[in-house]
């Protein structure tokens, strides 16, 4: 069970309980939290089974869009993967903000980037994965956390980078050990690198706001070179 189904779940029993309590008070029948519970447990059961999770990811994520504080949060940290993607030159196909937008869009999870692999995937395949092609991709995998870290000090996001980025380092058949350095490395790469174009972060954030399709963020970061 992931975790947001547990959250979805912790949330239901809460509901649950409350309705029991005051159900007396407020002459509500005992037959409607039985039934609600049961409609809610077969909903839970269907989501995990059949639906990975996407319905409660969905509801979850449309209780959090009603917190200003969640919102920024997340288009800070997907700033960091995309400004970080733009300047090590790995292409950005697209970006999502929310689970519905990812949904809508057939991707997985709350929100996130989306890059143009085809080379990192080419180089996997016939089993030469280049030094320097496979620290910038984890430089970007890393980047969201390392924009929370800058920002909020503490992150809340990233779990899905972290496991992406293993993924990709079980691809080079090396220590798992070596693997935690070299993610330690990445972070700290993704932090000096959007440090050093602050700026740039900032004007991004305010663009994917808006959500300004991805060739105009990308021409309004090319504006700041200039």
């Amino acid at each position: 069970m992931n975790q947001t189904t547990l959250n979805l779940t912790a949330i239901t029993i809460f509901v649950l309980v409350m309705m029991s309590l005051l159900g007396p008070f407020v002459h509500l029948s005992p037959a409607v939290p039985a039934v609600a519970t049961f409609g809610i447990l077969c909903f839970l059961t269907v989501d995990t089974l059949g639906l990975q999770g996407k319905a409660g990811t969905l509801v979850i994520d449309w209780f959090n869009q009603f917190s200003s504080a969640h919102r920024a949060r997340i288009v800070r940290h997907e700033a960091g993967h995309f400004l970080a993607a733009h300047l090590l030159e790995i292409p950005v196909t697209g970006y999502t903000l929310s689970a519905w937008e990812a949904f809508r869009q057939g991707q997985p999870g709350l929100g996130g980037v989306s890059f143009g692999s085809q080379e990192l995937e080419q180089a996997a395949q016939q089993g030469k994965l280049p030094a320097q092609l496979f620290d910038r991709y984890c430089t970007v995998l890393m980047a969201g956390i390392a924009a929370e870290s800058l920002v909020y000090d503490t992150p809340e996001g990233g779990e899905d980078d972290r496991q992406a980025f293993r993924l990709l380092w079980r691809q080079t058949q090396r220590p798992i050990a070596e693997g935690e350095q070299k993610e330690k490395w990445a972070l700290f790469q993704a932090k000096s690198l959007l440090q050093t174009h602050w700026n740039a972060y900032e004007a991004l954030v305010m663009a994917m706001e808006q959500r300004i399709s991805v060739e105009d963020c990308a021409k309004a970061l090319e504006g700041l070179k200039e």
